[in-house]
């Protein structure tokens, strides 16, 4: 699905990915972890085609992403960010029915298919009802449902994620991430997704990559790669799993007083 060749990339002076060989394959979810500044907004935005590498290039379906025109990337991969700025007063089903956008070829009103599709997404993410408001009138949590609508709207076999649960209540961050491995699980579509919650990301996820943050990295199933010794490494403070059932429960460790 995509890969990365030899993969570089700098913050600055500071090199925060070296040679990164990895590949996710379709109806994978992976979860990219790491500390706050390790690089994960940064390789996700890479991966994306949004900001070019220091070193090493990313193939998409077996095409350097640099060899794929526009309109066929946005119908292969979604980009969630991490913030967005909503500069115009666009309404909600506006909003998502942007995200239609690369499948209209030469036609410039959308149809009643988009529609169609636009109201599931909505329906989906539990804000159907929020159809007509302005977008600049919603909460954070609001807003980030609207956001992840457009995105299962846009279709893709791809869907890069950057803290997808961000803004989110409880209840919504467990039913978000379970759609999300639902997608991957029964449809075929592959995630990459940034997350802090090790737990939430242990229970949809079926890899993940730890990130350094000074060009360290390490990529396979999550079984092997979540373990308490390698997160407590990565992240920079021990952690505790604790198995409850059939789930694995991430805690941090209290500092000793």
């Amino acid at each position: 699905m995509i890969a990365t060749h030899h993969l570089s990339l700098k913050a600055g002076q500071r090199q925060l990915v070296t040679d990164l060989d990895w590949q996710v394959r379709e109806g994978e979810c992976w979860s990219i972890i790491g500390r706050n500044g390790a690089g994960k907004s940064t390789l996700m935005r890479a991966l994306a085609g949004l900001r070019a590498p220091e070193a090493g290039h990313v193939t998409l379906g077996g095409r350097s992403l640099a060899e794929w025109p526009l309109a066929e990337l946005a119908r292969q991969r979604a980009f969630l960010a991490q913030s967005r700025s909503d500069a115009f007063s666009y309404s909600v089903i506006e909003t998502v029915l942007s995200a239609r956008h690369p499948y209209h070829d030469n036609r410039y009103w959308e149809d009643s298919d988009d529609h169609a599709i636009a109201i599931k997404s909505l329906e989906a993410m539990e804000v159907a009802e929020l159809a007509s408001r302005d977008v600049r009138t919603l909460s954070g949590g609001e807003r980030q449902r609207v956001a992840i609508a457009a995105m299962l709207a846009q279709d893709t076999p791809l869907l890069l994620l950057d803290e997808p649960a961000n803004a989110l209540d409880l209840a919504h961050q467990v039913s978000v991430m379970s759609i999300l491995a639902r997608l991957c699980r029964e449809q075929g579509k592959t995630a990459v997704m940034i997350g802090h919650d090790l737990t939430l990301a242990h229970s949809v996820s079926t890899h993940a990559l730890l990130l350094k943050g000074d060009g360290r990295w390490l990529a396979g199933a999550k079984e092997d790669v979540m373990q308490p010794a390698l997160l407590s490494d990565y992240l920079g403070h021990p952690i505790d799993v604790i198995q409850h059932g059939k789930r694995s429960i991430f805690i941090p460790q209290e500092d000793s007083v």
